[in-house]
């Protein structure tokens, strides 16, 4: 019972340091994930703040074409804010917004942020002059809409809507948004024409020199009134510093493992007391000294070993359930394994040495009359 509870110990610190690693290392690579298929070429340019106070910056209505003309960029696409509200039904009170924005949208957006509609259809050249909208996926939460087909209310009329966009983790505005088309804003909604956002796809090697003309090409003028922004800049930073906050519990799996050592210290030389029989009787049989240490040290690292190895299983363990509940890849880095075993062999030698010396030590006349 004493070897189980000290490979135990051991087993608990180990087990701690693989997870712990373990889930980090599968949160990081769903992030990268994303990123491959969200992209890190996606920019944004929306009005800045202006020099003078009152004025209101607002974007050129040609700023689309004029991006899309910057070599490099591949598609350009853009939002303008509607001064309207968007309710299930004309019943609800007009300042329960639930926090859902009117958006005007072009055609090309879907593409250039790289969304997908998870019912219906996108905003086309058809049905974007027509009381049609595309929900976000938040809004139509939010909304309680489920199918496309179902009416809500947009300002002063009814607006069918024609799909349900799938989540835009790079585009959060988006997704608490209806969207509805550029021209049918115009003509139905009072809209101005100025674009609010203005997104633009560029090539990877491009990208640094499109940010950098972006805000000229906009507004020659007063490049200054144009902020420039990359979305997938907060994915990428939570992906480099995923695992900050691991060091913590880190350090708490390396205190259960020195425990852990400490138990496997304590069960070695209880167990040199209960058997100096045995070691008087090997001395007097010709054992050395240094064949005595050797037999303690590796009855040691044996027992180290065994719970390192139950340790490494359930860390993996214990990563792949919470990767598989979390809808994660697994990964378990192979440097955590390796790291974590070695460490228990290197804790189990340690914690052999003395009661090894010990028992080397032992007179094979005094131990034989004392057993």
């Amino acid at each position: 019972m004493r070897v189980v509870l000290s490979a135990l110990g051991i087993a608990i610190g180990i087990a701690t340091m693989i997870a712990v690693v373990g889930i980090s290392a599968s949160s990081k690579a769903q992030l990268l994930r994303q990123l491959d298929a969200l992209g890190t070429n996606l920019l944004v340019a929306t009005p800045g703040d202006s020099m003078f106070a009152g004025e209101t910056v607002k974007l050129p209505k040609e700023a689309v074409g004029t991006v899309g003309r910057i070599d490099g960029v591949e598609k350009a696409g853009a939002t303008g804010d509607v001064d309207a509200t968007v309710r299930r039904s004309e019943k609800i009170p007009a300042d329960e917004t639930a926090g859902i924005a009117v958006k005007a949208a072009t055609e090309s957006l879907l593409e250039v942020l790289r969304g997908k509609v998870a019912t219906g259809t996108w905003l086309n050249e058809a049905n974007g002059r027509y009381p049609a909208v595309v929900l976000g996926h938040v809004a139509a939460q939010r909304l309680g809409v489920t199918t496309p087909g179902q009416q809500v209310w947009v300002d002063n009329r009814y607006f069918t809507v024609v799909g349900i966009l799938d989540p835009l983790p790079l585009s959060p505005e988006i997704e608490r948004s209806a969207l509805v088309g550029w021209s049918a804003a115009q003509q139905l909604l009072g809209y101005d024409g100025h674009p609010t956002s203005v997104y633009e796809r560029s090539t990877d090697a491009t990208v640094h020199d499109v940010r950098k003309r972006m805000a000229g090409t906009i507004n020659p003028r007063s490049p200054q009134d144009v902020l420039v922004t990359d979305p997938s800049s907060a994915l990428q930073a939570k992906a480099a510093t995923e695992g900050a906050f691991s060091s913590l519990l880190l350090g708490l799996g390396g205190i259960a493992l020195l425990v852990g050592g400490v138990g496997v210290a304590n069960t070695m030389i209880i167990s040199v007391l209960e058997r100096r029989y045995e070691i008087g009787l090997r001395r007097s049989l010709g054992a050395t000294r240094g064949q005595i240490r050797i037999q303690f040290v590796t009855e040691s690292l044996m027992l180290s070993g065994l719970g390192g190895l139950a340790g490494v299983l359930l860390g993996a363990a214990a990563t792949g359930v919470y990767a598989t509940s979390g809808g994660l890849p697994w990964v378990v880095p192979l440097w955590a394994v390796a790291g974590g075993f070695v460490s228990t062999l290197l804790i189990g030698t340690i914690a052999g040495l003395y009661p090894a010396v010990r028992a080397a030590r032992l007179s094979p006349t005094l131990a034989l009359h004392a057993a």
